[in-house]
This record gives C-alpha cells, structure tokens and sequence, in this order.
C-alpha cells in the first residue's frame, strides 16, 4: 500500500475519481487519475502529444463496468513534472512501471494513441510480464533507418524551436496536417485546441526533442518475436498510418488490425463508442489471440 503520510504525495477525492499526484522528490513527479474497481483488470492509457490525462475521458465511461481506468500525464504533459533527462522512451517507461510498482500494480492492459501508443508498444515488447495486451491507436514502431531518425530528429527540433516562439501559430500549423483532417470536423474541435494551449509551451519542446519518432529506437525487428497479443486501430482515413500498420501485422503473428470506418488519426475523440468496443472485445477476448501467444512462447 502507498502510505499517506508521505511528504511529497497529494490526495484529493472528487466524486469516484481517485486523483493523486505521486513524487520521487519535490522536482519530479508523475500526475495520474485512476477511476473503478481495482479487483477489476486495470487499463493504463497513454495519451497522444499535446494531450493530457483527461484525452480519454469519453472512454472511460464506457470501460468502467469491467475495468478499473489509470491515466496519465506524460513528461511535459499535463501536471507532470519531471527531469529533463526522464523525457526519453527508456526513462519515461521506467517512470510508468516505478509509478505502477508504487500502486502495487503487477500486471495490465496498454491503451496508447499516437505518441502514446508508441510509448505503449515499447512498453509492450520491453517489458511483457507486466502488460498482457496492448491496443495502439494510430501508432508506429518508429522510423528503420538512422538517416530517417536523424532527418526526422532535424525537423522536430525546428518544430520544438517553433512551439516555443509561437505556441498558437504552432497549434494551427500542427491541426493543418492531413491526418488530422477528419478531427478538424468534430464538434468539439475548436474546445480541444483550448485544452491543448493549457500545457507549457517549453516542456512540450523538450517532449518532441526527447520522445519524437527521431529519438525512438526503432522497434520493427522486435515485432517478429513478440507474444503478446497488440490490437492495431487505425481510421480509414488515416493513408499513412493504415500503411505503416498493415505492414506491423506482417510483422507480427500476434497482431490483430481494425480499420474504423469515417474517422482519421484520433479515434477516440472522433468516435469513441466504436473504440471502446473495441477495446472492450479485444480485452475481454481470451480465446484465439492467447492461445496463439501461448503456442509461439512454448
């Protein structure tokens, strides 16, 4: 159990939301949101760049009869707070696995979108006893080659170097990309883009220079040996992304791809009854998909 007394932990109840902020000291420390019954399977989200721990929130309601729900806000996200060093994949993922260690949570599900999903799957293949399934949502296993990483390195730093200057003018230019063309449609477009110019322009910057593609290691090989089952989401109008993941579940026997009709890059957001059912029928599915992951480990 967490002890309460600890100096560097604040708890507050709202409603049935549990919220708590955990510290490793004064400087550095993850915010998180856990929501249900914790003798239910617990689902961990991992939201998309500029998001937060509150992106899911259309999803979790609908999770909630089967599973308890663990938000967080990434480095540079949110309410977190940590070293710049811990920005990077392998620190960051060492932080959520401390953070779940401190809840006394041995095992769950990963739900990541985008950047989240990312994280997610390296997660996933570095660490397979802890997370059991993992559902990523327009996600890729990062760039092949280090003359893609290092061009794509490049353009985040002026990006970042953008961000900084002109957060606003920034947000715009990022909303203009064709992936996001569907999302621009949605009702409530224009109140998201508000929740995005919440987060600190600097710490954002350090997000794309430390987490972007061009840092990721890429994680192409490792799919061919992982055996746990990935469930991959994508929009159908999502090209790019339909692309990269069509080629994943090549890759990866214990992969399973869903094209969601009428939406682009951001599912959830744009149509979040059909993502969670999704969710709902791959996690709940113990039948094929496992008995394969069982059949490969032997």
């Amino acid at each position: 159990m967490i002890d309460a007394t600890d100096p560097h932990e604040n708890t507050d109840w709202v409603g049935a939301w549990h919220c708590r902020t955990l510290s490793r000291s004064l400087s550095n420390q993850i915010h998180f949101t856990i929501q249900g019954d914790r003798s239910q399977p617990i689902v961990l989200f991992l939201h998309g760049f500029l998001g937060s721990c509150d992106d899911f929130d259309a999803i979790v309601p609908l999770l909630l009869d089967q599973f308890c729900c663990l938000s967080i806000d990434l480095p540079g996200h949110g309410k977190t707070q940590v070293n710049e060093e811990d920005y990077t994949m392998p620190n960051t993922a060492k932080l959520i696995v401390n953070l779940l260690d401190r809840l006394n949570i041995s095992q769950c599900h990963l739900i990541g979108y985008s950047m989240g999903g990312r994280l997610a799957l390296y997660l996933a293949l570095q660490f397979p006893d802890r997370f059991l399934k993992a559902v990523l949502e327009s996600a890729s296993p990062g760039l092949k080659t280090e003359s893609e990483r290092l061009a794509r390195k490049q353009h985040d730093a002026k990006l970042a170097d953008r961000l900084e200057s002109d957060f606003s003018a920034f947000l715009a230019d990022w909303y203009e990309q064709p992936l996001f063309r569907s999302f621009q449609q949605h009702p409530k477009f224009e109140q998201i883009v508000q929740q995005r110019l919440q987060n600190r322009p600097s710490e954002l910057a350090k997000s794309l220079r430390h987490l972007g593609t061009g840092e990721q290691p890429s994680l192409w090989n490792r799919l061919k040996i992982h055996r746990n089952p990935l469930l991959l989401l994508v929009g159908e109008r999502d090209r790019k992304f339909i692309t990269i993941n069509q080629e994943m579940v090549n890759d990866c026997k214990v992969a399973q791809l869903k094209v969601i009709p009428n939406t682009g890059h951001n599912i959830h957001v744009e149509d979040p009854q059909i993502f969670a059912n999704c969710v709902r029928n791959f996690l709940q599915d113990f039948g094929e998909m496992s008995r394969l992951a069982i059949a490969l480990s032997e």
